[in-house]
């Protein structure tokens, strides 16, 4: 907060005060000069000059249109929708409802809709009684006679006639087959054919080590020195065959060589002959177009000179003589007929009865 005084110059109001009256104005305080005393009356007289020549003017005419606005919808525009509502719409939605909505209701009801239910119901209660019952029925008896007729008595024969058979044999071939072949295959191995073959072995075993082994042995310490030989000669055929690979390789190349020349040699003669086979015809199109399409073009550019453009000269000009005259005779008659009777229907009937409609509306204060 500061000491400092406020200037305040106490303007009127210019709608409160009327014009004549004196003001009066705070006398300034002091420290203040002469000057901003003087220029203060200006400034207020400027301010109610402004607010008497442009504020007051604009607020008259602002509360003009606010009463006028006021009483239209109040006087006017209120009783004529309420009239419209009451007398028009009203008695309007109360008709359509009753001697249109509730007629269609009824009708699509009773007409429509009922007769589909009972149609419906019909059409099921006839597919349950007539066709699904029996349908059960019938699958339900075709059910047991397969099940008693067909099913138990081929369940009692399989089991009868072919499983307790196959069981009962299955259990004689297991005791056959372990009495009186595996007991005394058992017992033979274990007694009879063990120790033959265990001296077998053993005899087998001296033999191989004396007749085999040893000898074996005796045959790689002689065959050592052939042995080397042969690596000798197995290294010389492998040279041998090395050279002989790689002058095959050599020759195929040269094949395969000779084979791309020979291809590319054909593809430059098959290029050769596709380009003098396009030559060809081309040449033969020239040809063609010098000595039959561009006659036959003539030939047709001089018949639609000849025939089909004098025809179409000829119905244009019979179209200007007969056509456009009964048109231009159909226009004037209906120019001269019906036009002056139409503007004597407008002017003479409707103008004055739009004209009527429009005074009794407005003397019953249904518009403007």
């Amino acid at each position: 907060m500061t000491d400092r005084p406020t200037l305040r110059s106490s303007l009127p109001d210019p709608l409160s005060s009327p014009p004549g009256t004196s003001v009066a104005v705070a006398p300034p305080p002091a420290g203040q000069g002469q000057p901003a005393a003087a220029e203060l009356p200006l400034v207020a007289a400027v301010a109610r000059g402004v607010a008497l020549i442009v504020v007051l003017p604009v607020r008259l005419l602002w509360e003009l249109i606010a009463a006028a606005g006021r009483l239209v919808y109040r006087y006017l525009l209120t009783p004529t929708g309420r009239f419209l509502r009451r007398w028009l719409l009203a008695p309007l939605a109360w008709a359509l409802h009753r001697l249109v909505l509730l007629p269609l209701v009824w009708a699509a009801r009773h007409l429509v809709w009922l007769p589909l239910v009972w149609v419906g119901r019909a059409l099921g209660w006839v597919a349950r009684t007539l066709v699904w019952l029996p349908l059960v029925w019938v699958g339900r008896g075709l059910g047991w006679v397969a099940r008693t007729l067909v099913w138990l008595p081929l369940v009692w024969v399989a089991r009868t006639l072919v499983w307790l058979p196959l069981v009962w044999l299955a259990y004689a071939l297991v005791w056959v087959a372990r009495t009186v072949i595996w007991s005394p295959l058992l017992w033979l191995a274990r007694r009879g054919l063990r120790p033959p073959l265990h001296a077998l072995g053993r005899a087998l075993r001296w033999l191989a080590e004396h007749l085999v082994l040893r000898p074996l042995r005796w045959l790689g310490a002689a065959l050592t020195p052939l042995g080397r030989l042969l690596r000798r000669g197995i290294g010389a055929l492998d040279r041998l065959f090395s050279a002989a690979f790689v002058g095959l390789l050599s020759g195929i190349g040269w094949l395969v060589t000779g084979f791309v020349r020979l291809v590319v040699g054909f593809v430059r003669l098959l290029v050769a002959a596709v380009v003098g086979a396009w030559r060809a015809a081309g040449w033969v199109l020239r040809l063609l177009y010098r000595w039959l399409l561009r006659p036959i073009g003539r030939a047709l550019r001089w018949l639609w000179r000849h025939t089909v453009l004098p025809l179409l000269r000829a119905v244009r000009w019979v179209w200007s003589v007969t056509v456009v005259p009964v048109a231009r005779g159909i226009r004037a008659a209906w120019r001269a007929t019906v036009v002056p009777a139409a503007r004597w229907v407008r002017h003479a009937v409707l103008d004055p009865a739009r004209l009527a409609s429009r005074e009794v509306l407005s003397a019953l204060g249904l518009r403007r």
